[in-house]
């Protein structure tokens, strides 16, 4: 994948799109027609979706689940401004710990996946109604190893459940969605289970809300929160909840 040109203030990052790309308004024009082009086909897949017919049985203290969705800026995005999220950290999962950072996992041969560790008050918003918004608006859980404009198995759709409750929900919800057939083509999601968790490098946290105008954001990710506060009002929190500077 090739570097583009980008604001001084955003650090080292890769186009996510295949093929050589040069620099200037040129290159930067192109960028945001090509990403535009993905997004309008992943925005047929956003929708509300029911919610899960077996809920998630949880204690009332904070609890954490790790989600996988294409890249993690969006993903963070979207869990950052979910009711009840206290902190989405975007990382890696499904790798080990000598291999966690960005420049490894790009390569795509770390057995990680871009992910987002969120933490949530069950109190508020439950691990099922998480699912519901990751599967609604997150992604297309029918592609496999690719979304939107990016591809390999960094990117693949998947859930890392924290404990048993949440392995059997999740299943329970993708078998849920495939019955319903309102895909079209069955939840390509996977279920890891027994995968650490990795915080990113600093400059990838808080991404979108930093960085609003980046053309990634722009052309790929701010329609999810939109589609967020569109389909799931109730849901919708008043700010996101910000990371800041300690992931760990």
């Amino acid at each position: 994948m090739s570097q583009i040109v980008k604001p001084a203030t955003v650090p080292p990052y890769r186009s996510r799109l295949t093929g050589a790309f040069g620099g200037g308004v040129l290159a930067l024009f192109g960028l945001v027609l090509s990403m535009t082009i993905e997004r309008a086909g992943a925005e047929e897949a956003s929708r509300r979706l029911p919610a899960a017919a077996t809920p998630a049985r949880e204690p009332a203290r904070l609890q954490s689940a790790v989600f996988a969705g294409g890249c993690f800026w969006g993903v963070q995005g979207v869990f950052q401004n979910v009711r009840g999220v206290t902190q989405a950290v975007s990382g890696y999962a499904g790798g080990d710990g000598a291999s966690a950072n960005y420049q490894a996992v790009s390569s795509g041969r770390t057995r990680h996946a871009e992910a987002v560790r969120v933490t949530y008050d069950p109190r508020v918003v439950s691990y099922d109604t998480l699912l519901r918004v990751f599967f609604s608006v997150a992604l297309d859980p029918t592609l496999v190893d690719r979304q939107g404009p990016d591809h390999g198995p960094q990117y693949r759709s998947a859930l890392f459940p924290g404990n048993a409750e949440q392995g059997a929900v999740a299943r329970a919800y993708i078998a849920q969605l495939d019955a319903s057939g309102g895909y079209g083509a069955p939840v390509a999601t996977r279920i890891e289970l027994g995968a650490p968790f990795y915080p990113a490098e600093a400059y990838h946290q808080d991404f979108m809300v930093l960085h609003p105008a980046h053309p990634y954001i722009v052309a790929n990710d701010a329609a999810k929160v939109r589609d967020l506060k569109r389909f799931f009002p109730e849901f919708a929190a008043p700010a996101p909840a910000l990371v800041g500077h300690d992931p760990a």
